[in-house]
């Protein structure tokens, strides 16, 4: 369905053929009326459905009703309990109307990890479900900086500072009140030294104006911030001074500019609530990148290879998390970014991902037997 972001999205998609629909009306309806003409037409055998609580899947319901054709759905951490809580009475009445119904005549439910099958079993679903994580593209410019372009924060920051990268939607349950109250408390702390050197840039698109709020938040604490759209040739005019921003506003990145930031930058931080699983992780792995994450991320193969450093969603545990981020000797950071490129290598490029998947396609529409990562039970 079609948004701002909408060439952006489906250049990354290409050499398939990927059409996009509008929205009509409520945005948090995602109603289009040329959906369904699109199905129809199609003739498909098979649905996959990703998300809920909206017209696609009224609509896929309809379309199993009416075809008998089986479809999948990816819930994508929206069983989650953490993303239950939100806007519950509204998900209540979705589920009455149609959504509950939805769940129940799919084929195979797609969880991301095991956590997100325990919330689909706990959510009361029997369906068969299908554990298969994320899969990534390994980087085409390899791991070296100047292979991938400038970065964003090219030229405004001091030479010889670090970059913490936070890519990820703009959203309250990424964490970032959190963690930027963090980065204000480490002014007090030991590894205040060890912190100057450090700027976080915070890329990515804003939803419902929490980046405006993260702002007045930076004012308060009395973090120096700049958002390089707006002020890229104050920043660089002025980036000798003391107030030089601690904290860079990015902006979404896409394509060759989303690798530069990856690329460019010295480690990477998602400090979720929750989490289905988080694609930006696996790419920050895949540039050879030292993680820090959340348990919520539901990327424990990521703290067991020694390639994440673990966090809590709160302010303290934050806290102590850049404390310990930034005491690490620098080969020390080269071996967790080494730890996650092999994870990304071995367990989430996309040759196996999609191997997995269509396995899970073929036994859906009768193609022998079950696969590995179909769970009955």
């Amino acid at each position: 369905m079609q948004d701002e972001f909408t060439e952006e999205d489906i250049s990354q998609w290409r050499p398939l053929q990927v059409q996009a629909l509008p929205v009509r009306g409520p945005r948090s309806l995602g109603f289009s009326s040329g959906l369904k003409a699109a199905l129809v037409q199609g003739q498909y055998d098979l649905l996959h459905v990703h998300g809920l609580w909206q017209y696609p899947s009224w609509l896929a319901l309809s379309w199993h009703g009416q075809t008998g054709r089986p479809h999948i759905i990816s819930p994508r951490g929206m069983l989650d309990k953490w993303a239950l809580r939100n806007s519950r009475w509204k998900k209540r009445v979705a589920g009455w109307l149609f959504e509950n119904e939805h769940l129940r005549q799919a084929a195979c439910i797609h969880a991301l990890c095991e956590v997100e099958a325990h919330a689909i079993r706990d959510f009361g679903l029997k369906n068969p479900i299908a554990i298969i994580p994320n899969g990534i593209d390994m980087p085409e410019c390899g791991m070296r900086n100047a292979e991938c372009g400038n970065p964003p924060w090219n030229g405004l920051i001091e030479p010889g500072r670090k970059v913490l990268l936070f890519l990820s939607r703009i959203h309250p349950k990424k964490g970032l009140v959190n963690l930027l109250k963090a980065w204000a408390a480490l002014e007090k702390s030991e590894v205040r030294s060890q912190k100057s050197e450090w700027v976080l840039a915070v890329a990515g698109w804003d939803q419902g104006g929490h980046e405006a709020e993260l702002k007045q938040l930076c004012t308060e604490l009395q973090i120096s911030f700049a958002d390089i759209r707006e002020n890229k040739s104050e920043i660089g005019n002025r980036k000798s001074e003391m107030a030089a921003p601690s904290v860079l506003f990015l902006g979404p990145q896409f394509n060759e500019a989303k690798a530069a930031c990856y690329a460019n930058c010295d480690a990477f931080i998602l400090p979720s609530f929750s989490e289905g699983l988080p694609m930006v992780v696996l790419e920050a792995w895949a540039y050879g990148k030292p993680v820090l994450m959340t348990p919520e991320c539901n990327l424990p193969e990521g703290f067991a290879a020694n390639a994440a450093l673990r966090i809590g969603p709160s302010a303290e545990s934050i806290t102590q998390g850049l404390e310990d981020l930034f005491r690490l000797p620098s080969p020390d950071l080269r071996a967790l970014g080494a730890n996650g490129h092999r994870l990304a290598c071995e367990r989430f490029a996309w040759p196996k991902i999609a191997s997995d998947m269509k396995s899970v396609y073929e036994w859906v529409l009768g193609g022998g037997s079950k696969p590995d990562a179909v769970v009955l039970e």
